[in-house]
């Protein structure tokens, strides 16, 4: 198995490159930059009355890293609907390294004590790059990625990146951008400025509207008098409020 330097997997984050692999078992990985890019608009995430229901019951508990590696597993897993995966070993090495770096990052969703959802995926700037998400239980991924979108609006992050399109992530408000495109709204999102410097604050700064982004903001507002918590930290209630409107 061919080990993946975590630096160079960044790097290639930073210019919109990632990395997948031809089967479960395979010993290499390929460097994939897709033509038609699928992100998925902070601001227009698409909660449905169902979905905003389910939130708001507090059916599932919610947490954020502390099943990374179960979660990058659970991923990989076969299943009925799909028998292989593009996640080998070497992906999950590269991925545990840079979680333990503190940029990548899972959500799970748990029942009963038991993992039945979840996502993760990398953060680098104000962008945060969907990797993989898993669901066991009806509803549980998208319940994490509602979660995920709210706290990248609560850390005011740019660009949440799903690599590809699909009719799942369609429902929620995901949509396709050329590769120009997309690279515009990542170099953005990483704060390119005009010297090409990633971090860096681009032309106007703050005027600009431009901040950095937190991925642990949300977990600041259970003190906020204009968030409301009904059972921990941030509730499911909080989550549907910081989503905004259903539809």
């Amino acid at each position: 198995m061919k080990a993946i330097d975590p630096d160079l997997l960044l790097r290639a984050y930073s210019i919109g490159v990632f990395p997948m692999a031809d089967s479960r078992v395979a010993d290499d990985v390929y460097w994939v930059e897709p033509k038609k890019r699928g992100i998925l608009p902070i601001d227009s995430f698409r909660l449905s009355r169902s979905l905003a229901k389910t939130i708001r019951s507090d059916r599932f508990t919610v947490t954020v890293d502390n099943a990374f590696a179960q979660v990058v597993a659970l991923c990989a897993e076969s299943t009925e609907n799909r028998p292989d995966t593009w996640i080998n070993p070497a992906i999950e090495v590269a991925y545990a390294d840079l979680h333990r770096r503190g940029h990548a990052h899972s959500v799970e969703c748990w029942h009963d004590g038991r993992l039945v959802g979840g996502l993760y995926g990398v953060k680098l700037g104000g962008a945060f790059f969907g990797e993989s998400m898993f669901s066991r239980e009806s509803n549980a991924s998208k319940v994490a990625l509602a979660w995920l979108v709210a706290r990248l609006k609560a850390g005011h992050f740019r660009l949440l990146d799903c690599q590809f399109i699909t009719d799942h992530l369609t429902s929620l408000g995901a949509i396709e951008v050329t590769r120009d495109d997309y690279v515009a709204l990542l170099d953005a999102a990483l704060g390119v400025g005009a010297g090409g410097v990633l971090g860096a604050a681009p032309a106007g700064g703050a005027a600009g509207g431009w901040s950095p982004a937190d991925f642990f903001a949300l977990d600041g507002l259970a003190s906020d008098p204009e968030i409301r918590t009904v059972s921990g930290p941030i509730s499911g209630y909080s989550i549907v409020q910081l989503l905004g409107h259903t539809s």
